[in-house]
């Protein structure tokens, strides 16, 4: 399990629900990207490697909102 500590977690500012329905991603430690539920911040979080990362949002910016 990569060691979160000292992550600085971030909303995006297109979240919805005034930011209680979206993901907080921490991109401030080296060698991994933090994402979890900001409806449970004490919650599991899952662990990146930052190219990963850089591909997933790439492609979903690529493909755009579904629904």
């Amino acid at each position: 399990m990569a060691d979160l500590t000292g992550a600085i977690w971030r909303k995006s500012t297109r979240s919805g629900n005034g930011g209680s329905t979206c993901v907080e991603v921490a991109k401030n430690l080296p060698g991994v990207v933090g994402v979890r539920d900001s409806k449970d911040v004490t919650g599991p979080v899952l662990a990146f490697e930052p190219a990963a990362w850089t591909s997933f949002v790439s492609l979903a910016k690529a493909i755009g909102p579904v629904g």
